[in-house]
């Protein structure tokens, strides 16, 4: 119903802000990841929506990319996933940390996210896998097959993180194996 709201951004109280769009003062709950990026009060802002309607309230979830909004959607499609832990969830990992622990099938990565346990956490890959790509957030060319899966985890495992990770494996060639890409992003990583 309400897709996006633009106006000037009167209140920050994380998780919630208010937006004030032309004397109407909309209050919007927004993962953290959003609320790091938000103007300082009283500047222009515009955030992309999905409204929640319940029996006993009405609410709106804020998102400053269609990524974002697309991932907290499909987070609470899957059962026992309501929006606040799909809050919770986009506020712990960028949208491609967690398309990337989908794609390894990394329960560990979502464990750490308040609020997720184990049995949570695999469910959402359960649910979620192969329904995160590039459109969603995931680097292109990353962790598409199994070797660069492999090669991402092995990066990790030696102490980088996982979005030096995620980056040196854009420059590898598709195809390269695991024992040679290992090698390949360490050389980029190491200039």
């Amino acid at each position: 119903m309400i897709g996006r709201l633009q106006g000037l951004l009167a209140e920050k109280n994380p998780p919630q802000v208010l937006i004030d769009c032309n004397g109407v003062g909309y209050e919007v709950d927004v993962p953290m990841s959003t609320f790091y990026n938000l103007p300082g009060i009283g500047e222009r802002v515009s955030l992309l929506t999905h409204f929640v309607v319940r029996e006993d309230a009405q609410i709106l979830y804020g998102f400053g990319t269609g990524g974002e909004r697309e991932a907290f959607r499909l987070l609470i499609k899957i059962s026992g996933v309501g929006p606040r832990t799909a809050l919770s969830v986009l506020s712990g990992m960028s949208v491609a940390d967690i398309a990337q622990a989908v794609t390894a099938q990394d329960a560990g990565r979502l464990v750490k996210v308040p609020g997720i346990g184990k049995k949570t956490a695999e469910r959402l890959l359960l649910e979620l896998k192969g329904k995160f790509g590039p459109d969603l957030g995931l680097p292109s060319g990353a962790a598409t097959s199994d070797s660069q899966v492999d090669i991402l985890q092995a990066l990790v495992a030696l102490g980088y993180s996982d979005k030096e990770a995620a980056a040196s494996l854009k420059a590898l060639p598709r195809d390269v194996g695991v024992s040679e890409g290992i090698k390949l992003a360490l050389k980029a990583l190491a200039r």
